[in-house]
Order: structure tokens, then C-alpha cells, then sequence
């Protein structure tokens, strides 16, 4: 089910601190990273925050360049980004700013939430959302019902903690500032628990007057069947890799990434590579690494076309090389239709042998694009 792209925003002090005790919120950076703010504010769908930084600081959370706001317009969109709040209770003060300023809102709560939320009169549109809050079931409310396709999360340290846990962000823009907080009563950017593994890649940093924006992208694969915004990039990859093949009107145009659990690129293919006429994405891939390798065991294989079960080039199908090697987790964009070999299912045979397969839909027609020559496409 697909999300919204997920971006979390947050300013930290050198020591880690999103804010002190004090009575007024402590502003951990100047006018023009404000004004950075403003520009991706203007540029995604939908702001979400939590329901304790209204309460804590009583954002507006508003696009403020009147120039942005009007090419907002001009391109067909409201003036505003969608506000989005969270919370369990759906105790919230009605007065607050956030209902009173910019476009639509939308409290997203709990049945129980709802209620309340309802008898308070929120100059909001109150989703309920079951009996508990889900991060997954929010944001394919969003996407789905809302068109929301990119997520700008404003805080607090909870939510970007629970949606880095849960492999839900694909992407961190943090902001450092040259202060200290020092006290351990103040809210902290992270909190602890279990994320996943491994570094997150650095695509960006920028010098802000006396603050530095870093961007962040996480790399960890997902590990069972519900997939992490890194799988999202990989498998993207993947179909950028299909692009590259030399076309064919036998055969398909595939491309594929292996990835280790800690997310490590460890190797990359496609169909036809290096001249070779018959040679598959995935079997290119592995052929980079040794047979026993460590790393498989707990890798993941990114394949823009299901892995193949049968094939007349060679003895070994790429789903038999794939469980010879011991891989355990397989991530695809697109089922093999019958153009070649009636009734391949890879993913089936893969799945019979213990192999968690996720099929990401949505990255189909990206997959399929190279091989738009071939009959009945």
C-alpha cells in the first residue's frame, strides 16, 4: 500500500535538545533557515505535527511568502498545505492557533479520540482510526484518500522517533545549532528504542548563517514483509538499473541491487550486462560475490522483475540462484506476465522455500518502461 514520501524537519542543539524548560520556545536557529522552512513548507501537501507541540508551542504552521503561496495556486494547488495533527486522546484546546489560521486541518485520532475531539467542536475534519493509532493506516489515509504525496513532519521528538523506528521516514532534514541546552528535563530531537540498523546516507549539508541543514536518507532494508523507505529507494534503483539493458525482443529488461541488512549496497546487475546476450540482472548481481558470502544470509535482493523460474539460456533460474545463496528477504516491483514463459511465478516458488517476497506495486510502471518495445505493451 503506498505512502506518502516522508520527510521529518527538526532543529537540535549540539547537545540534542529540541527546546529548554523555559517559558518561551527557544529558537535554535535565525531569519533565513525560517525562511528555508518556509520554501519546504510550500513545496509538500500536508504538515503534520503532534498534538503535544500544539499544546507546547502553539504553531501556525503556515506558509508565510505570499510569493509561495500564490505559485501554490497558480499550479492548481490550495494556498496552504494540508495541517495534520495527531493524537490519541483528542483532547485538544479548540482555541489553539493551529484551527484558526491557513487551509484545511485534520485531526487524526483514536474511535475513543474522536468522541472527544467532536464534543470539544475542532475546526477540523476528526478521523477516526480504529480503536488504536497506526502509523501505516495514517499514512495510506493520507495518500489515499487525502493525495497526499509528500509529508512534511514538524515534531514532536516522539513522532520522529516512532516513525524512524518503524522504518516509515525516507528522509531527515536536521538543522544543528551552536548552543548547548544542557538539562535533562528538556525535550530531546530522539528517544530511546530499537531503529534500524546501520548509517543513514548524507546527501546533503549546508551552512545557514551559524546552523548547518544536513539531509539524511536511511539505508537499512526493511526485514519482513512490510516494507521501510529504504526498500522504496533500492527497488527504485533497481528500475533505474532495468534502463541501462540493451533491449531485446526475447527477453526482458531487468534490473537488480543486493543490499545488506545493514544497508550496504553489496552489489548491482542487469540483463545483458557486459555483452552478454543471455545473462539476467539477478544472476549478474550475485556473480559479483562469493558464493559464500556472509552478508546474503541476511541481505535483501531488490529485482525490478520478479526473479525467473524457468529459462532456456542457462541451467540454474535466478530464483534457484537466489535461494542457493541463501537470501532470505526478495523486494520487487512487477510480476512476471506471461510475454515469455506462461504461468512464471518466481515469487511463488521464492515464498514456498521460506523467502519473505514484498511485490511494491507501485513501482510498476517504472519497471515495465524499458520494456515497452516488447509485444503486448
Amino acid at each position: 500500500m503506498p505512502y506518502p514520501h516522508v520527510l521529518l524537519s527538526a532543529a537540535v542543539s549540539l547537545d540534542g535538545y529540541l527546546d529548554d524548560t523555559g517559558p518561551e520556545r527557544l529558537l535554535l536557529s535565525g531569519p533565513a533557515d525560517f525562511d528555508r522552512v518556509d520554501e519546504v513548507r510550500a513545496s509538500v501537501d500536508a504538515i503534520l505535527v503532534g498534538a503535544g507541540t500544539i499544546r507546547a508551542d502553539n504553531p501556525r504552521l503556515l506558509v508565510n511568502s505570499p510569493e509561495r503561496r500564490a505559485a501554490r495556486i497558480a499550479a492548481g494547488r490550495p494556498e496552504y498545505p494540508l495541517k495534520v495533527t495527531v493524537s490519541g486522546s483528542g483532547d485538544l484546546d479548540p482555541d489553539a492557533r493551529f484551527w484558526h489560521t491557513g487551509g484545511d486541518k485534520l485531526l487524526c485520532t483514536t474511535d475513543k479520540g474522536a468522541e472527544r475531539a467532536r464534543a470539544l467542536g475542532l475546526a477540523a475534519d476528526v478521523v477516526a482510526l480504529g480503536p488504536g493509532l497506526d502509523w501505516r493506516t495514517l499514512l495510506a489515509h493520507l495518500h489515499d484518500e487525502r493525495g497526499v504525496r509528500r509529508l512534511m513532519v514538524e515534531g514532536g521528538g516522539t513522532i520522529h522517533t516512532q516513525l524512524l523506528q518503524q522504518g516509515l521516514a525516507d528522509e531527515l532534514q536536521l538543522v544543528l545549532a551552536p548552543l548547548f541546552v544542557g538539562d535533562p528535563k528538556a525535550p530531546r530531537l530522539f528517544g530511546p528504542g530499537a531503529y534500524q540498523g546501520g548509517r543513514l546516507r548524507l546527501t546533503e549539508t549546508r551552512r545557514i548563517e551559524d546552523v548547518v541543514l544536513m539531509r539524511y536518507e536511511p539505508t537499512a532494508p526493511g526485514t519482513g514483509p512490510l516494507p521501510a523507505a529504504a526498500d522504496h529507494h533500492w527497488l527504485a534503483l533497481a528500475c533505474e538499473l532495468a534502463a541501462l539493458c540493451p533491449p531485446s525482443r526475447t527477453a526482458f529488461s531487468v534490473g537488480a541491487v543486493i543490499v545488506a541488512a545493514d544497508g550496504t549496497e553489496l552489489a548491482r546487475g542487469h540483463s545483458r550486462e557486459g555483452g552478454d546476450p543471455v545473462v539476467h540482472a539477478e544472476e549478474a548481481a550475485l556473480a559479483k560475490l562469493g558464493p559464500a558470502d556472509p552478508r546474503l544470509a541476511s541481505a535483501t535482493v531488490y529485482s525490478s522483475l520478479e526473479p525467473c523460474t524457468r529459462r532456456a539460456s542457462r541451467p540454474r533460474p535466478c530464483a534457484r540462484l537466489i535461494l542457493d545463496a541463501g537470501v532470505r528477504r526478495v523486494v520487487t516491483a512487477w510480476r512476471e506476465p506471461d510475454t515469455f514463459v506462461a504461468g512464471a511465478d518466481g515469487s511463488g516458488l521464492l515464498a514456498a522455500h521460506g523467502v519473505e517476497v514484498v511485490v511494491l506495486e507501485e513501482h510498476e510502471e517504472q519497471a515495465m518502461a524499458p520494456n515497452r518495445h516488447l509485444p503486448g505493451f
